[in-house]
């Protein structure tokens, strides 16, 4: 269960069409730039084909949070720099990652450049939407996301983690609300840790 909950931040299509067609990389950055808030609910498909959904919370620079729905009933959470996994079926303390060693570390970033150097390994269009797949590009080993983007506006709608590991797992998002407030509470790992119910 674990291994799937660490896939979902450690974490598919093709461009078939002219990347004319695509939304350009400059776009695309302005928009999660300009992002400093969203929320949806979310599909997890794991690499064993298994689905998972929850609610996503995401405010930029370096915050996101994974809720997972029942029977799951689990906590994915980045912020201070780490990612920390609370599951509350384990009998061990939560696991913790380090958020820059996640492909998801990029669209997290301060300040998002896909048109920086070695960043952007493929980019086009799969007929419904614009795909982008980015690694860091000092450490690609770290592994690569596929992010997929819907235009006119440009909203961001999945992404494909391919991780270091050799697993897959897709997260689809749905009715991607931004420019919400959210509290920093909600991206504490040590306040969730400290809470009457982890």
């Amino acid at each position: 269960m674990k291994r799937f909950l660490i896939a979902s931040c450690l974490g598919l299509a093709s461009a078939t069409s002219a990347l004319a067609e695509a939304v350009p990389l400059s776009e695309i950055s302005t928009y999660l730039n300009r992002m400093t808030t969203a929320k949806a609910p979310f599909t997890q498909i794991n690499d064993d084909g298994s689905l998972q959904t929850g609610t996503l919370y995401i405010k930029r620079p370096g915050r996101v949070r994974f809720e997972y729905d029942p029977p799951v009933e689990a906590l994915v959470v980045a912020g201070g720099g780490a990612v920390v996994i609370f599951d509350p079926k384990s009998n061990t303390e939560p696991e913790s990652y380090p958020l820059n060693r996640t492909p998801l570390s990029i669209i997290l970033a301060p300040t998002v450049d896909l048109d920086r150097a070695n960043m952007v390994t493929g980019h086009g269009f799969d007929g419904t939407a614009t795909v982008v797949t980015a690694q860091d590009p000092e450490n690609p080993e770290y592994g690569n996301i596929q992010l997929s983007f819907t235009g006119d506006p440009v909203e961001l709608r999945k992404w494909v983690i391919n991780d270091s590991g050799g697993g897959q797992t897709t997260v689809i998002l749905q009715s991607l609300e931004t420019g919400g407030a959210l509290s920093d509470n909600l991206f504490n790992a040590q306040l969730i840790g400290e809470g009457p119910d982890r």
